[in-house]
C-alpha cells in the first residue's frame, strides 16, 4: 500500500472517465460494420444470411472469450489483459481495412471479438473494485452509456469517410485510437485502487465501506434502508441471500442463468439495431447516406441518456434494486419493436421513435451487470459477470444472423415482430429471478 497518499482525491472518477473513452472507441469498432456492410455486400456480392453471418461472427468470438477472459483475469489482473485486449481489437480491426478477402475478413472480424472481450470483462470488473455499491449503478450506467456512444458517432463517421474515400478506410481510421487507449490504461489504471498512486487513504476507506458494514459472522446481506416502495419488493421477489464465494457455485445458481438468458434478448436487439439499421434506412426507407446516418445514430443517443438516467435511478430511486428497471425496459422494448412495424416515413417522426426505443430499452440495460455484483463477491464476480455478458453475446451473435435469414424469406416486419417476442421473453425470465436484498 502507497505512504504519504494526500488527504483527498477523486481518482476513481477519473478511472471512470477512462473506461468510458476506452469503450467507446471498442465499440466503435464493433459498430463500424454496420455502415461498411451494404458495401461489403455489393463488393462480395452476399446474401443477407451470409452478411448476416459477418456481423456475427464478432459476437462469436466475444462471447465465446468471455469465461475465458474473466478467468484469466482473476489469475493475473485487469491492467494486464484490459490493455492487451484493446491493443489486439485495434490491430484487426486494421487488417479489415487492407485485405480483399472475404475469408479473411471473416477471420479478422472473428479475432476483433475475440481481441474485445477483455475490454468488457476488464472494465465491468474495475468498476466492482474501485466503487462501493451505492455508486455501481451510476457507473456501470456511465460504462455502458459509453458503449453506446460508439454507435452515435460512427454513422456520420462512417458517412463521411464512404463519401470521400471507400469502405476499407472506415477500418483504418477507427484502429488508431484503441492503439493509444490500450498504453494509455496499461499506465494509469492499476488492477485495484489500493495499488495506485493517485488514490488517497480517504478515497480508499469510500471505496471499502462496504467491507465495513458486513458482519463477519455470517455472509448473509443486511437488511437496506427504509425503502417507501415496499410493494415493489413484493413483485420483484426481494430477498436475503448468501452472496456465491465459489465459480461451482455461481455454475448452479438459476439467477446468473436467468439474467444472462434474458441479457440475450436485450443484446440481440441492440446488435440488430446497430448492424441492420443502416441497411434498412439505406435501401428499404430509401433515405440518402446522411440522412440515414442521423437515423442510425437516434436510437443510440437514446440509450446514452437512458444508461444515464437508468444508473441513477438504479441506485437512489430504488435503492440499489435492479429488477425494476430491468421489467420496465423488457416490457417497453416488446412495445416498440412492434412500433417499428408501422413505422412513419417523416424523418423526425421516425427519429423521434428510434431516439425513445434506445432510450426505453437501455433504462435497465446496466442493471444486467451490476445484478452479479450484488449477487456474488468480488472474487467470484469475474466469473459471474462473463457469464452474463457470455449470455448476453451470444444474442449479439444470434440475432443479425437470424436477421438476415428472415430478410432473405420474409419481411421486416417479421424482423420486427421477432425482436418484439424476443423482448417478452426477456421480461419473463427477469421475472423469474430473485432481487438481492441491498445491503445498508
Amino acid at each position: 500500500m502507497n505512504q504519504h497518499r494526500p488527504q483527498k482525491s477523486h481518482y476513481r472518477w477519473w478511472v471512470m472517465s477512462f473506461i468510458f473513452v476506452i469503450y467507446t472507441i471498442a465499440n466503435a469498432d464493433r459498430a463500424n460494420i454496420g455502415f461498411a456492410l451494404p458495401y461489403i455486400q455489393d463488393e462480395f456480392k452476399l446474401s443477407n444470411t451470409m452478411a448476416g453471418i459477418l456481423v456475427s461472427i464478432f459476437f462469436l468470438g466475444y462471447s465465446l472469450n468471455q469465461i475465458p477472459s474473466g478467468i484469466l483475469t482473476s489469475r493475473i489482473g485487469v491492467r494486464k489483459v484490459y490493455a492487451g485486449g484493446m491493443f489486439l481489437t485495434s490491430i484487426f480491426t486494421f487488417f479489415m481495412g487492407i485485405i480483399d478477402s472475404i475469408w479473411a475478413i471473416k477471420i479478422c472480424r472473428l479475432l476483433v471479438g475475440v481481441s474485445e472481450a477483455p475490454v468488457a470483462v476488464g472494465s465491468s470488473v474495475t468498476i466492482n473494485n474501485w466503487f462501493p455499491s451505492k455508486e455501481k449503478g451510476t457507473a456501470a450506467g456511465i460504462y455502458l452509456a459509453s458503449s453506446k456512444v460508439g454507435p452515435l458517432i460512427v454513422p456520420p463517421l462512417c458517412a463521411l469517410i464512404i463519401m470521400h474515400f471507400s469502405w476499407h478506410y472506415i477500418f483504418l481510421f477507427f484502429a488508431l485510437p484503441g492503439l493509444i487507449g490500450a498504453i494509455f490504461w496499461y499506465f494509469m489504471v492499476h488492477n485495484k485502487p489500493e495499488e495506485s498512486p493517485f488514490v488517497s487513504q480517504a478515497e480508499l476507506d469510500h471505496i471499502h465501506q462496504d467491507d465495513k458494514k458486513k458482519d463477519p459472522q455470517t455472509t448473509v446481506q443486511t437488511k437496506s434502508t427504509a425503502f417507501k416502495y415496499n410493494w415493489l419488493d413484493h413483485i420483484i421477489r426481494t430477498q436475503a441471500v448468501q452472496p456465491l464465494t465459489t465459480t461451482r457455485q455461481v455454475f448452479r445458481c438459476w439467477d446468473i442463468y436467468g439474467i444472462a438468458i434474458g441479457y440475450f434478448f436485450m443484446v440481440g436487439t441492440v446488435s440488430v439495431l446497430m448492424a441492420w439499421l443502416p441497411k434498412y434506412l439505406l435501401q428499404e426507407k430509401q433515405f440518402a447516406i446522411m440522412s440515414s446516418a442521423f437515423l442510425a445514430a437516434s436510437p443510440f443517443l437514446g440509450t446514452v441518456v437512458g444508461n444515464f438516467l437508468g444508473g441513477f435511478l438504479s441506485d437512489h430511486v430504488f435503492q440499489k434494486r435492479r429488477k425494476p428497471l430491468m421489467i420496465v425496459s423488457a416490457a417497453s422494448t416488446s412495445l416498440t419493436m412492434y412500433s417499428l412495424v408501422y413505422a412513419p416515413e417523416n424523418i423526425y417522426l421516425l427519429a423521434s421513435l428510434l431516439f425513445i426505443t434506445g432510450f426505453l430499452l437501455s433504462l435497465g440495460y446496466s442493471a444486467f451487470i451490476v445484478y452479479p455484483m450484488v449477487r456474488a463477491d468480488k472474487a467470484s464476480y469475474p466469473t459471474a459477470f462473463a457469464m452474463v455478458n457470455m449470455g448476453g453475446q451470444l444474442g449479439g451473435m444470434s440475432a443479425p444472423l437470424i436477421v438476415g435469414i428472415i430478410l432473405d424469406y420474409f419481411s421486416w416486419n417479421a424482423v420486427f415482430a421477432a425482436l418484439a417476442i424476443g423482448s417478452l421473453c426477456c421480461l419473463v425470465l427477469v421475472l423469474s429471478v430473485i432481487e438481492p436484498e441491498p445491503t445498508r
